[in-house]
């Protein structure tokens, strides 16, 4: 396979647009931070350059190391039998060496950062690594999850500041309950397979009816987060303006999806949440700029 094809395969595998969910929420974090301790929303372009890439290295190896993990279950599950380890595109050698390699860049964008990031580098590769552990333990496994994606959020802020503050706990909360959400949301699709193989989620655990519920008051609880990030971080009406926008959306989200139907699961997993992260840094860049300004 000529480098071209390879390529798309391993971005399929690790499915990299995705990236798009926790990334805006890592700059705002990031932006956040700086209009708090240096008056200004640009920290740098330093700062920006090696947070994208630690944040893209985590993502990869997450994901990677989600689908060698998981091959054996997605090769009996239908809906995933197709994907690149199960079916062959992708080796178990290759995945893990991706993973590996990403882990390394993800280190040292982590040392051009700060102290701080570099230390916890350890802890974030037990949670990046973890998840797909969990499903076969506890139906807590989408709070692992949230708890993983909102280091994102919070790792902005340090990745500026060297130190944690209100505002990246709130920004870390936030993440945290919008990917249950949302992890619930998408979880519902494989229900019936779960109960079957003995795969832990809330789902499973729950039934479907249920579970949406659960995600509804997860992203109930997203939104106040939102408000409260604007509260705490001094945010102006721009700010907030996004915070009513992400809230439509996740509304909409829940409007289209219901225990009787889940034909659109997917565009609720997926192009809603991509809307909404862009939408929160959107209202944070409008934010920060206009209050660097004025």
């Amino acid at each position: 396979m000529s480098v071209a094809p390879r390529m798309k395969t391993y971005l399929q595998l690790v499915k990299f647009e995705h990236t798009v969910f926790a990334l805006p929420f890592a700059y705002a974090g990031m932006l956040l931070a700086s209009m708090q301790t240096q008056g200004t929303g640009w920290p740098g372009l330093g700062v920006v350059v090696w947070v994208t890439v630690a944040m893209a290295a985590a993502r990869t190896a997450a994901m990677g190391a989600n689908r060698v993990i998981d091959r054996f279950i997605d090769a009996r599950n239908p809906r995933t039998a197709g994907r690149e380890v199960p079916s062959g595109k992708v080796s178990p050698a290759q995945a893990w060496a991706l993973v590996g390699i990403s882990l390394v860049v993800m280190a040292f964008a982590a040392a051009q950062l700060n102290p701080l990031c570099l230390a916890l580098l350890p802890l974030a590769v037990v949670f990046l690594i973890g998840y797909p552990y969990t499903k076969r333990f506890t139906w807590l496994c989408h709070a692992w999850l949230g708890v993983t994606d909102g280091a994102a959020a919070a790792g902005g802020w340090i990745a500026v500041t060297g130190h944690f503050a209100p505002g990246a706990w709130v920004l870390w909360a936030v993440v945290i309950f919008w990917m249950i959400g949302l992890d619930v949301i998408y979880a519902t699709m494989d229900r019936d397979f779960d109960v079957k193989h003995g795969i832990k989620s809330i789902p499973a655990r729950f039934g479907i009816r249920r579970a949406l519920r659960i995600a509804a008051a997860s992203h109930a609880l997203t939104f106040a987060l939102l408000l409260l990030v604007g509260v705490v971080t001094g945010a102006s009406g721009w700010y907030y303006l996004a915070a009513a926008a992400m809230g439509v959306i996740l509304l909409y989200e829940h409007r289209i999806v219901n225990p009787d139907d889940l034909a659109r699961v997917n565009v609720a997993f997926f192009d809603a949440n991509m809307w909404l992260a862009l939408t929160m840094l959107a209202g944070v860049v409008v934010d920060v700029t206009w209050r660097t300004l004025t």
